[in-house]
């Protein structure tokens, strides 16, 4: 269950997608989806429960009533709960868990205290890890997509947590996507070198450094940037399509692209950066977050953090290197370490771990 679900949402909805369509092939489990929703419907183990859209919050959705959730979830009678955010959900969920007597998992997909800290002020930052320590040391487990968000979570005293990182799409994210057409539909000569960034334009994603990027590499050098809230004044060599686009349209843009580059510093995994190599392009990106533990040097470069040009010679660099051949890496790479089946596997050994440890508590009349 999760507020972090809409049309345009990014990683935990892909996240959850992907889980929801592979446990549906295992006869012996039954996966249910708690979504917010404009009203309560179901369909496909896909439960929508009743809650007021967020103000220019891009479809997202801000549930504001414990009861319709913890109703929804007596209903359900689940064996376990996992929660993907750490708003009201959470505490929904761990409401349910004293009533139907069932473990609950805290998937840490968010680094709410940097968030927070980023958008209001530090002051509240400090507040807000005190609020994270509290929530997720209520789990009977922590589940966080990479070592760094783990380690920040052991330093804020949560206990029992565990790496679980996300995956790809495999088949929709793969190199025979490559459009030879699309440098033409863009404008530009078959030796211009063209860079990609897809994703939602928000502060944490640091486009300014990306933009201030191409004006250091100049002519010879294109960026593609797609998806919601990108910004309209950018250089001559920067294309913007602005507007969410479906998967598969994404997958024709990275795997007809020469590279990624990605100049966020508080990325909690980076699902754009698998599908790019899974794509079998390298990527670019920032030493920061998680980037240090998904891209190996085979498989792209990495950077100083909010330093265009650094960025910018690590671009340079890149290409003097065997493009291609880091690119075929890169693939191999992600179908070895993140392929959904593998993350549905591990996801099941940590739902059979806390199923097993858990004990009953049998009420006597």
């Amino acid at each position: 269950m999760t507020m972090f679900y809409a049309p345009a949402s990014g990683g935990v909805r892909t996240y959850l997608d992907a889980k929801h369509r592979r446990l549906a092939a295992y006869p012996d489990v039954r996966h249910s989806l708690l979504i917010p929703g404009p009203q309560s419907s179901h369909e496909d183990g896909v439960y929508r429960v009743p809650a007021p859209p967020v103000p220019f919050g891009n479809g997202y959705r801000f549930p504001i009533r414990v009861g319709p959730w913890r109703d929804a979830l007596q209903s359900l009678r689940p064996d376990l709960i996992e929660v993907g955010d750490p708003y009201l959900t959470a505490w929904a969920a761990l409401n349910a868990r004293r009533q139907l007597d069932v473990p609950v998992i805290g998937f840490y997909h968010s680094d709410l205290p940097l968030l927070v800290s980023n958008r209001i002020g530090a002051w509240l930052g400090a507040n807000v890890e005190n609020y994270v320590s509290k929530l997720y040391g209520n789990f009977d487990r922590v589940l966080a997509p990479s070592a760094a968000m783990a380690d920040k979570l052991i330093r804020l005293g949560v206990k029992d947590v565990h790496v679980q990182p996300l995956g790809v799409d495999l088949q929709t994210f793969h190199p025979s996507r490559r459009d030879p057409g699309l440098k033409t539909e863009l404008g530009l000569s078959e030796e211009t070198r063209l860079l990609m960034f897809a994703g939602r334009g928000s502060k944490e994603k640091n486009l300014p450094v990306l933009l201030d990027c191409m004006k250091a590499l100049g002519a010879g050098y294109h960026l593609l940037l797609v998806g919601s809230h990108m910004p309209a004044g950018v250089p001559d060599n920067v294309t913007v399509m602005g507007e969410f686009r479906p998967a598969v349209e994404v997958a024709r843009l990275l795997a007809s692209a020469d590279a990624l580059v990605h100049a966020g510093d508080q990325e909690t995994f980076g699902l754009v950066v698998i599908e790019a190599m899974a794509s079998g392009i390298p990527v670019v990106a920032v030493e920061a977050g998680a980037f240090r533990e998904i891209i190996p040097e085979r498989c792209g470069l990495l950077c100083e953090p909010n330093h265009p040009i650094a960025m910018a010679a690590a671009v340079r660099q890149l290409f003097s290197t065997d493009v291609a051949a880091r690119g075929a890496d890169a693939r191999r790479h992600v179908k070895a370490h993140y392929a959904w089946d593998n993350v549905v596997n591990g996801l099941l050994g940590h739902y059979r771990a806390v199923l097993d440890a858990h004990q009953p508590v049998y009420a006597h009349g």
